[in-house]
């Protein structure tokens, strides 16, 4: 990888990761959707760092070029958010479904005791 290369990439990297820490300081990013981020950032860190790794890794997978590994670790990277919001999102149905059947009950009560007119 060439100097310039290493020095925009670790640029980017410190970019992410302060970037993760300041919207989790102001309460923009919940801490457990920090940690995919933040350990993303730091994935690739190292990686620019050790770029020797990066290599090594393509050859085990069979990819040619090292930007192939990236970008199937891209891939990777997606598909694992997808999956954690699909959770989060069916975790809220569930909620939303709850409270919607409790407040019917609620409204219902009220009207049998003549206090919903």
């Amino acid at each position: 990888m060439m100097p310039r290369q290493k020095i925009a990439m670790t640029i980017v990297c410190f970019f992410v990761f302060f970037f993760i820490l300041f919207l989790v300081r102001r309460r923009k990013l919940r801490e457990e959707y920090s940690w995919l981020w933040l350990f993303t950032s730091v994935s690739l860190f190292v990686l620019v760092v050790k770029y020797g790794w990066l290599m090594s890794l393509s050859r085990a997978i069979g990819a040619i070029l090292p930007t192939t590994t990236l970008f199937i670790g891209a891939l990777l990277f997606l598909m694992l958010l997808c999956v954690q919001f699909s959770m989060v999102i069916s975790k809220l149905s569930g909620q939303v479904k709850n409270l919607v059947q409790e407040t019917a009950l609620l409204k219902a009560r009220i009207e049998e005791m003549g206090g919903g007119q």
